[in-house]
């Protein structure tokens, strides 16, 4: 049995007194590879450690995320493109688009979200796209960029059974984390229809950890939560949804070994 956490920022300054207890614990839970995105340039190093740390379980993303997206984000994307062209990454993340704390810089988020969508396709690798209050511009971008050549996943995905075709039909996934073991969670209800080919495991750690540790830091090992959760609502065991899960992240993100 095998479990995949797609999205955990493990190299957060709140896994600093106790990192390799959450790495161990992790992998006690069946967790056997944490993939990492960047947030901007003031995460790299602290990313890098991390996968030079754990080579085999902590595997790194490069990219800009949307709320590091400012005046200077220019100089940001060159930092980027720079560790793209010299580094291994698993894809291109986290990047897209963030319309609720600032909506000053939507323009520069936009170029910024296609530019490394751009870069993607350039180097083959799949993105993860952060959606949040802007699923249908993000959506609208990806239309036009579609070419066959891009693939990904629609991190932290919470939206509606319509908005999960869309998602399909792009040819993408969905990573499901902890908001699915809320109560009255719209996205519990949304699963129920969603095919599991098309969902990928994640935490966002140490964000959005699911009940019973809603509030508190969220861990990889978590994610065990999660897949029970989705096993529940779609009436099927937990070792199916984990090999589910897994086999998709492995082909999404290849190669992993």
């Amino acid at each position: 049995m095998e479990l995949i956490d797609t999205h955990a920022h493990l190299y957060s300054s709140q896994f600093r007194d106790d990192l390799n207890n959450v790495v161990k614990q992790a992998k006690e839970a069946g967790v056997t590879k944490a993939f990492m995105p960047n947030v901007d340039s003031a995460s790299i190093s602290d990313l890098h450690k991390l996968a030079e740390l754990y080579p085999d379980f902590c595997i790194p993303m490069m990219g800009l995320h949307p709320c590091s997206v400012k005046a200077d984000y220019k100089r940001e994307l060159a930092i980027v493109e720079k560790n793209l062209g010299e580094g291994k990454y698993i894809a291109v993340g986290e990047i897209g688009l963030d319309y609720y704390w600032d909506k000053t810089f939507i323009q520069e988020q936009q170029e910024a979200f296609i530019t490394q969508v751009n870069w993607a396709k350039e180097l083959n690798l799949p993105i993860a796209i952060h959606t949040r209050e802007s699923f249908d511009d993000a959506v609208k971008l990806l239309q036009t960029l579609q070419d066959g050549n891009l693939r990904g996943v629609f991190h932290c995905f919470t939206g509606t059974y319509e908005d999960a075709q869309k998602v399909i039909e792009l040819g993408f996934y969905m990573g499901i984390g902890g908001v699915v073991t809320f109560k009255n969670s719209e996205i519990a209800k949304a699963i129920q229809q969603i095919d599991l080919k098309h969902l990928v495991l994640e935490t966002d750690a140490p964000y959005l950890a699911p009940t019973p540790h809603r509030g508190k830091r969220n861990e990889s090992a978590y994610i065990k939560l999660v897949a029970e959760k989705i096993a529940v609502i779609k009436n099927l065991s937990f070792e199916e949804v984990a090999a589910a899960t897994s086999a998709i992240a492995r082909t999404l993100f290849k190669p992993l070994d």
